[in-house]
């Protein structure tokens, strides 16, 4: 593990070492592509506006994460005692997952105005559905011996679902979490793009309007950076939580 890290990490050093030469010796302008140096300048230049604007982004993401799983979750367990609901909440899942985010986020600036309540309803919206299905394909995965051996005790419905459903359904879970983490704050950027007084999106779009591309790239790099982290932490949480997988 420790050598595969080292690997990416040369690996990653090695990209950004060609790039850097490459930015100097074709003199790109800078307004096209920054170097890699330019970048960690902004970095540390702007660390002070960068911090808070990740912060506001990080915290409508996982307000729109936690929303959007509990939504999902809520769904899943719903049609699993009460099958008959399945059609019509599997059919506006997808009507939800269907639509461009892209679109429904200046309508939901619109109607919301430019504080956290339409990032956090868009990053809902992109977390729900990954967290329904695989919730939903979990409860249904149970092992048939235990299943069998549960159905000769005759155990009521509530004890099947806590004691044989829910063990079965965390690691689908946890794999929705991976996916939806990280989409979290992708969904809030877009969200904060088409609108919002503070972020990395705002940043994002004041940078991209004035063609800042070392800013544009510094919170694009800060981003990515949060992303990750996010990522390790469901990651982390998996491993205590269902170690036996």
């Amino acid at each position: 593990m420790r050598r595969n890290g080292i690997v990416a990490t040369g690996m990653i050093l090695a990209f950004l070492a060609v790039w850097e030469v490459a930015v100097r010796v074709t003199e790109t302008p800078v307004y096209l592509v920054p170097a890699p140096t330019d970048i960690v300048a902004v970095l540390a230049e702007d660390v002070a506006e960068l911090a808070p604007a990740a912060a506001t982004t990080l915290l409508q993401a996982t307000a729109g994460l936690v929303l959007g799983g509990a939504l999902g979750l809520a769904m899943a367990t719903a049609i699993t005692f009460w099958q008959q609901l399945e059609q019509g909440v599997m059919s506006l899942a997808l009507l939800i997952k269907s639509t461009p985010i892209i679109a429904i986020a200046p309508i939901l600036t619109v109607w919301l105005g430019f504080g956290p309540a339409p990032k956090v309803v868009v990053t809902a919206l992109l977390t729900f559905f990954p967290v329904l299905i695989n919730s939903l394909e979990g409860f249904r995965s149970v092992d048939p011996a235990i299943a069998e051996w549960f159905r000769s005790v005759d155990a009521p419905p509530r004890q099947y679902f806590l004691q044989a459903r829910w063990p079965s359904a965390r690691p689908f879970l946890f794999a929705a979490l991976k996916v939806a983490a990280p989409l979290s704050l992708i969904g809030a950027v877009v969200a904060e793009w088409m609108g919002a007084s503070s972020g990395l999106g705002r940043r994002m779009w004041l940078a991209y309007t004035n063609l800042d591309m070392p800013s544009l790239f510094a919170a694009v790099v800060v981003l990515t950076a949060l992303s990750a982290g996010v990522y390790r932490l469901v990651v982390g949480a998996e491993k205590r939580t269902v170690h036996w997988t």
